[in-house]
């Protein structure tokens, strides 16, 4: 098993305009920085039984400071289990599932930001379908995996996403990346929280030292939320293939 604790302080004084549920003639005035601390950490362990190997995450944070004018507190939390039968040994199969929350923010019209802030994150390790992130989101979601070879993983999910409050919005994006722009951008709920059903599956295939290979299909199904600002499609497909090459 393993422990861990962390702090980050992050400040961010750009004169750029915040994305939040805020309408803009109160957003727009305020330029005041964003400076905010969050404190969190997580276990991990691996137990290795008779039965096969079973493994469990637990991750949490927890945030407090201010965001531009307004008083910042929010959270996010995480919980995962996995287990590896042992069946089928050439296949080295692997289900998991788990819970992730983020906090949003019910009540715009308050001077209370508490929209989880996920600072300058790389959406791909957990959306490689990236219409989501972990701001406002619920997302509850399973996996099966597969190793036939020791070169080759094959990977399926599905993830039922929600948005945690329905006052607050759909956010999309990865953090600041220039001077001039937030690097987030937020679309109106219309009073829902179903964001998604996304189905996807991926193959990664080392082909020598440093050179891998990847290919994914995602569906993402939209309901409610998507729908208010798509009306005419609620649906999105994303497709890739990939070649990587490390030195």
């Amino acid at each position: 098993g393993e422990w861990r604790a962390f702090a980050i302080q992050y400040r961010d004084s750009r004169n750029v305009l915040k994305t939040d549920s805020r309408p803009m003639d109160a957003r727009n005035p305020d330029r005041k920085p964003i400076n905010m601390t969050t404190l969190g950490g997580h276990y991990i362990h691996n137990f290795d039984t008779s039965a096969g190997q079973l493994d469990v995450l637990f991750w949490g944070v927890g945030q407090l400071g201010t965001w531009g004018s307004q008083d910042h507190k929010a959270g996010a939390l995480a919980a995962e289990a996995g287990y590896q039968p042992p069946i089928l040994g050439k296949l080295k199969p692997w289900i998991r599932g788990g819970y992730f929350y983020g906090s949003g923010d019910d009540n715009p019209s308050d001077d209370k930001h508490n929209t989880f802030f996920e600072i300058l994150p790389t959406p791909r390790w957990y959306a490689r379908f990236p219409f989501f992130n972990l701001m406002n989101n619920d997302d509850i979601f399973g996996q099966f995996m597969l190793h036939p070879h020791q070169k080759l993983a094959i990977r399926a999910e599905v993830h039922s996403l929600r948005l945690a409050a329905r006052n607050d919005l759909w956010y999309l994006g990865g953090g600041a990346f220039q001077p001039w722009t937030f690097g987030y951008i937020g679309r109106p709920s219309s009073g829902g929280r179903g964001l998604a059903t996304l189905f996807d599956v991926s193959a990664d295939y080392n082909m020598a030292a440093g050179l891998s290979f990847s290919g994914y299909y995602g569906v993402a199904r939209g309901k409610s939320v998507v729908a208010g600002v798509y009306p005419e499609g609620r649906n999105g497909h994303l497709g890739y293939v990939e070649l990587t090459y490390r030195f």
